[in-house]
């Protein structure tokens, strides 16, 4: 009977661990209290495979607050309404649905924060750890050698300005504008007298186009979903070349650490309102993983940016 009871325990606590896991590429927020934030919506247009002439495109938002801003992806942001139906509804009724069946997943999870005023960046990502994900982070200071020309050019509604730079290892044009005061722009970039509001590389594989802004009253860096399951914002900083090992690690294994508790019996377990065993369930989120892993072998950092100001 204790063994029973002791299996039924262990089901739960890996049942949680895989309802998180529909979110885990969700990007990690940095701080839960509410704020005012200005958000600039970037569609970027990227090319997913080096090889390859196919393009996708995500939108992603840059959420500027007063001490830092926030970058990533937005597409769980979005569903975020969608979810909070879905959730209310499998708390009310106590059988668990999928929702990876109706929600779309984002293209890329990462977080990037900036801190004023000196643009610290922080590059934040989320691994399986044991019974919880948990977020990890690299911190470097990247300097752009910016080389402002004379030409303008108007981006959407705004008056820009050219610039040009060279970051891991390609060249980038940048269109700013001083009509938007924030010395910003999506993923690392910042530095310039103004706003980025369109910024590509030379080849075309990313390219970032602002759509629009908006002001966020009572902005909160959790997503309702992440607040749901327990996650947090507690961030494990590493080198970035730990960083690296562990998240190439992840990939490769997503459930290295929960393997060990993955007994037969629990495998053969079935979920109320699951297809399948538990066991079908983690090879369908193992295979949700990889896809996800895999349909990008394109960084937009080809090479290492070495900090300069690190001896």
């Amino acid at each position: 009977m204790t063994n029973g009871r002791n299996s039924l325990i262990k089901m739960k606590k890996l049942f949680s661990i895989f309802l998180m896991a529909i979110f885990a590429f969700a990007s990690a927020q940095n701080n839960d209290s509410k704020e005012t934030a200005n958000r600039f919506f970037y569609e970027l247009t990227f090319k997913p495979k080096k090889d390859s002439v196919k393009l996708d495109k995500v939108m992603t938002v840059l959420d500027i607050i007063k001490d830092r801003s926030v970058y990533r992806d937005y597409t769980m942001i979005a569903q975020d309404s969608i979810m909070k139906v879905q959730i209310e509804a499998m708390q009310k009724s106590g059988v668990f649905k999928d929702m990876s069946k109706s929600m779309r997943m984002p293209k890329f999870s990462e977080k990037v924060v900036k801190f004023y005023p000196d643009i610290k960046v922080q590059y934040v990502d989320r691994v399986l750890n044991g019974n919880s994900p948990i977020n990890i982070a690299y911190s470097e200071n990247v300097k752009f050698n910016w080389k402002i020309s004379t030409e303008k050019e108007k981006i959407g509604a705004y008056n820009a300005q050219k610039a040009t730079t060279e970051f891991g290892g390609r060249k980038w044009t940048a269109w700013f504008t001083t009509e938007l005061p924030f010395q910003d722009g999506p993923y690392k970039f910042s530095g310039l007298p103004g706003l980025i509001v369109k910024i590509e590389d030379e080849g075309k594989n990313y390219s970032w186009v602002l759509q629009g802004n908006k002001k966020v009253s009572n902005w909160e860096e959790l997503s309702y979903a992440e607040k749901v399951y327990g996650l947090n914002l507690k961030v494990s900083e590493f080198s970035k070349e730990k960083f690296e090992k562990m998240f190439n690690d992840f990939k490769k294994d997503p459930f290295a650490s929960i393997r060990p508790n993955l007994t037969p019996e629990l495998m053969s377990k079935t979920i109320p309102g699951m297809d399948g065993t538990l066991g079908d369930m983690i090879k369908k989120q193992e295979k949700t993983y990889k896809d996800f892993f895999n349909a990008n072998d394109n960084p937009i950092e080809k090479v290492e940016v070495v900090d300069k100001n690190k001896k």
